[in-house]
């Protein structure tokens, strides 16, 4: 089960692993809103088991920097149910068939923005992308004795959706100039790229590696 589906990233998660012979279930906005745990327990229990997790849903929400005093409850409570709370609802509904099965692989998909900061600013999503890393690490501690790893990838800036391409051409020539030069393998990281570190860490020789954080950024992370 892939959440986020509908391009960029998560369609590519979807097609490397199908790549490596999994049955891969999509899962995006338009099917379950993951923030509603009701909905999310009913479309689970109308699957098989699942053996794979990875929980790609996300974004700033249409979002953009706000000045933290004028930051409504309504939307902060829109980015970290988007980013946090779905992937806490998600994973509550695999678990119990995993722990049956005594094996399950979680990867989450978090952000450069949870162990930095956000570029746009966004003070829930930095905070959620945060809270994700963090869940990673409670969750491999908690299920491990039951054949279950759980780690989490920290994407740098992936030209992977509309707003994300917004973004970049934003910047402008020089603003561009500027992010290429602060990733030390100097170009843009591709949604296969992030999906090259899922199949990592699904793989059963990575079956010692879990509530780990891989930041997959060209080494932006470096500078």
């Amino acid at each position: 089960m892939v959440t986020g589906t509908a391009h960029g990233i998560g369609a590519a998660i979807v097609a490397a692993l199908e790549a490596d012979g999994a049955e891969v279930h999509g899962l995006d906005k338009d099917t379950v809103d993951i923030t509603d745990s009701s909905q999310v327990e009913a479309y689970f229990r109308s699957l098989p088991p699942v053996d794979i997790l990875v929980n790609n849903a996300g974004g700033v929400c249409g979002q953009s920097f706000t000045p933290v005093e004028e930051v409504t409850d309504e939307a902060w409570r829109a980015v970290v149910d988007a980013n946090l709370t779905g992937t806490f609802n998600c994973t509550r509904a695999v678990v119990p068939g995993m722990k049956r099965q005594r094996w399950g692989r979680i990867v989450n998909i978090s952000s450069g923005a949870g162990r930095t900061v956000s570029l746009t600013g966004i003070q829930a999503y930095a905070s959620a992308k945060a809270g994700q890393i963090g869940f990673t690490r409670q969750m491999a501690h908690e299920l491990g004795r039951f054949g279950i790893t759980v780690n989490c990838i920290a994407p740098g800036f992936i030209l992977s959706t509309p707003t994300t391409q917004r973004q970049w051409d934003g910047y402008g020539p020089s603003g561009q100039e500027r992010v290429l030069s602060g990733i030390s393998v100097g170009r843009l990281g591709t949604p296969e790229d992030i999906a090259h570190g899922v199949r990592f860490f699904v793989a059963e020789a990575s079956s010692w590696i879990t509530g780990q954080t891989i930041s997959i950024d060209g080494g932006s992370a470096l500078l």
